[in-house]
């Protein structure tokens, strides 16, 4: 399995590297692992990020057809040359994607079948701000929740959300969970268990489905 984590101007550097490392992680674990990769929609580059003067090198272009998941990460609250964006906001960050061809790219991933697509924390805002997940539950940090809710999208106040081909994570940290999940799901609880034992951290949370009985409540 091919998984491309998505690198853009301004992309949050924990929310990218905590995947990549889980997903690459499974190849130690069995034969039959992901392979990890960092791309752009624009082909190799260094991209910055938006944390000071760190940036990751994108090793390949974003090929739906290539892949078999697709994960997003969200942003920092500062533009590539290290000021701030004109409102202050990560959204302001993630809005200028919107001027790439990145959504079309995520919209060719969309409609692969086969191919999932995840997101961590304010990635989620990247497909609902380009109209991809309108009507479609998903998560992001509580912060960003009111925004994603305002694109259409159903904002579901859980740390993952898994809508089938689309897998979205809440905070910073949801990486970890949300690649520890897919790999339960694409290779197995065992697969995932020994990856957890091995960077010594054990998922949070249970991940939100909209299946089983209804509810009575809401909390």
């Amino acid at each position: 399995m091919i998984a491309q984590v998505v690198l853009f101007d301004g992309f949050d550097p924990l929310d990218a590297v905590a995947p990549y490392e889980v997903l690459s992680a499974s190849g130690m674990v069995t034969r039959n692992g992901i392979e990890a990769e960092f791309v752009s929609a624009e082909g190799p580059r260094e991209v910055p990020s938006g944390l000071g003067g760190l940036s990751l090198r994108a090793t390949a272009a974003l090929r739906p057809q290539h892949a078999d998941l697709v994960v997003v990460p969200g942003a920092l609250g500062r533009l590539p040359d290290g000021n701030e964006p004109a409102d202050g906001s990560i959204p302001a960050v993630l809005a200028r994607t919107l001027d790439t061809s990145l959504p079309a790219l995520l919209k060719e991933s969309l409609d692969r079948p086969g191919l999932t697509v995840a997101t961590v924390c304010g990635g989620s805002l990247v497909l609902a701000m380009a109209g991809l997940i309108e009507g479609r539950p998903a998560t992001t940090h509580h912060m960003g929740r009111e925004l994603l809710a305002a694109t259409g999208t159903v904002a579901v106040d859980a740390r993952v959300v898994d809508d089938g081909d689309l897998v979205t994570g809440a905070s910073v940290t949801s990486g970890l969970d949300v690649a520890l999940y897919l790999l339960e799901r694409e290779l197995g609880p065992r697969v995932a268990h020994a990856v957890e034992k091995l960077i010594a951290y054990e998922r949070r949370g249970t991940v939100w489905r909209g299946t089983g009985a209804e509810l009575t409540m809401e909390v």
